[in-house]
Order: C-alpha cells, then structure tokens, then sequence
C-alpha cells in the first residue's frame, strides 16, 4: 500500500483565526469611556483615550499614582484635552451600558470577562484583557505627530512586539509630517469647495516631491508646487 506523503514541519505559529481584523480610527472626543482596573496597564489605556479627547471613569478599588496624578491634571485642563475621574469601587454588574467605549485591565479574569460580556450584551465597543475575553476591539500601539496618527496592531499576539514596530516606523517618519497632512489638507478642501474630484492626479508623486522642502522648512515652495500640481490658487502661509 502506497503510504501518503507526509506535511512537512513549519516553524511558523498558525494564527488561530487567519482573517484579519478590520483597522478603523474612532472618534471620541467628547465621549464618556470607562477604563475598569487601576494597574499600570489601565493606566496606559486611559492616557491613550485622555489623548484622544475621551471624558474617562477608571473604576478600581486601587489606582496607581499614575492615574491619579492624571485625574489631578486633567481637572485642571480643558473639557478639549479630555478628562478623568476616579471611583475607587469594585465593577457594578451592568455599568459598562452607560459608556461608548469600555476598556477593561484588572488582571483578574473573571472579572475582565464580565465586563467584556455586560459591554458586548449592550452593543458598547470593548477592549479585554486577555484571550479567554479579548472583547470587539482591540487597542494598538499608537505615534501621534499632529494631524497624523501611525498606529500599530498584532491582532493581540503581541503588545511588545507592536510598540517596537510602532517605534521603528516613527523613527522613518520625515520631519515635517503634519505640516504635509496640513498641506494636503487645504488642497482637499480647495478641491471638494470647487467641485473637482479629489484623486484627479498622482498625489504620492507631489507628496514625494513636497517632502524635502518641508523637511528643509520651504513650505510656501511645497504650497506652491502643490497649488500648481492640482490646479488650484492656494494662499501662502500667514506670518
């Protein structure tokens, strides 16, 4: 009898789902988020939301001096910078129902897969803490320059291994990043106001071109040729 050929070994981890997940930007500025655990790990999360804008409760019978010395400087910052309150308290069956976003860190099992079920039952996005209870969302590791957000996601296998790719690519990054989003922002707008479409010409060959004069501090040159590239009559820098 013919014996089967045999699957030869890999050394490559089989993901145990190999659809990817989908990478969105969420808004929430303004809106209420509730970080449960007050260890170093919610404690990083719930800076990543007060970056955001987000109005954030961090519910744990412990915070570390982090999170309170972020509920003290946000109190005393603008409602635009986000802001963050603290009650000391274990989760309430049911709680994650009255936030938009729910991220969960306690190190403690049982109680991360509560909350990620009571925010799942509600329809409320959730980031867990762990396989067993990994949530809907999942939160990566981001570089923010202004306008322009790089972020960095394993699909949960590894947050070290996001925060080092995260760091590389920032450090690739041209001097001038946000000025060029700015730039190609005005162009947009320009274009959108006049009616015209907004992919009518080759915009990673302007941006190429743009880059080193940014980077060289000659942005009303880069205003120039992009003005000239797409058609357009845009203002030069106010001084």
């Amino acid at each position: 009898m013919e014996t089967p050929p045999q699957t030869p070994p890999t050394t490559q981890p089989m993901p145990d789902d190999p659809r990817p997940d989908l990478p969105v930007v969420v808004a929430l500025s303004g809106r209420r988020c509730l970080v449960v655990g007050g260890g170093p790990v919610a404690a990083r999360k719930a800076r990543s939301l007060l970056e955001s804008g987000a109005r954030v409760t961090v519910v744990a019978p412990q915070v570390t001096e982090e999170i309170d010395g972020l509920a003290s400087t946000r109190a005393r910052s603008s409602a635009a910078a986000g802001s963050l309150v603290v009650r000391r308290g274990r989760y309430r069956a049911g709680e994650a129902a009255g936030y938009q976003l729910v991220v969960t860190a306690t190190g403690v099992p049982a109680v991360d897969a509560r909350v990620v079920a009571d925010a799942m039952s509600a329809g409320v996005l959730v980031n867990g803490a762990g396989p067993d209870a990994p949530g809907t969302i999942l939160m990566p590791a981001v570089h923010r320059e202004g306008r322009v957000t790089v972020a960095v996601s394993t699909g949960g296998a590894s947050p070290a291994l996001a925060r080092w790719l995260r760091d590389r690519i920032a450090a690739s990054l041209p001097p001038g990043t946000d000025t060029l989003a700015l730039l190609c922002g005005e162009a947009r707008l320009a274009l959108a106001t006049a009616g015209r479409p907004t992919d009518g010409f080759d915009w990673a060959a302007v941006i190429e071109a743009m880059a080193p004069l940014v980077e060289a501090g000659r942005v009303d040159e880069a205003r120039a040729l992009l003005s000239e590239a797409c058609d357009l009559d845009l203002p030069p820098a106010s001084p």
